[in-house]
């Protein structure tokens, strides 16, 4: 069952970026009818798509999903989350800022704190 608050924000917040269909499919790397679908409510994204779409619109998942569209919600330049990919593997994990600030931190930080980090996270 489609979410109609969702077909309805995908398509207010591509029209507000004045983005075409093939353009949003293209950042998505899917064609321009499972795009459209999305849009029509025939299916719903997953939510990797989901994640994706957020942060080209600059938008919350919830925001994206649940609320009304609202163009005053479009923060420009200012994804709320960011992408880190394992280099092993294809593996996606999506940081929001306090995450990355935090993995920033850990990396200036000395070797004995460091330590203490670890030794508090695996407890």
């Amino acid at each position: 069952m489609a979410n109609l608050q969702l077909t309805r924000n995908l398509y207010k917040y591509r029209e507000a970026h004045n983005y075409t269909q093939d353009k949003v499919s293209k950042y998505l790397n899917i064609t321009r009818q499972a795009y459209s679908n999305y849009e029509t409510g025939k299916r719903n994204p997953d939510i990797d798509l989901l994640i994706k779409l957020a942060e080209l619109y600059g938008v919350t998942l919830n925001q994206l999903i649940m609320d009304s569209y609202s163009s005053s919600l479009i923060r420009e330049n200012r994804p709320p989350y960011i992408t880190a990919a394992e280099p092993e593997s294809k593996a996606t994990l999506f940081l929001s800022k306090e995450e990355t600030d935090l993995i920033m931190k850990y990396r200036e930080a000395s070797p004995e704190d460091r330590y203490l980090v670890m030794k508090i996270l695996n407890n």
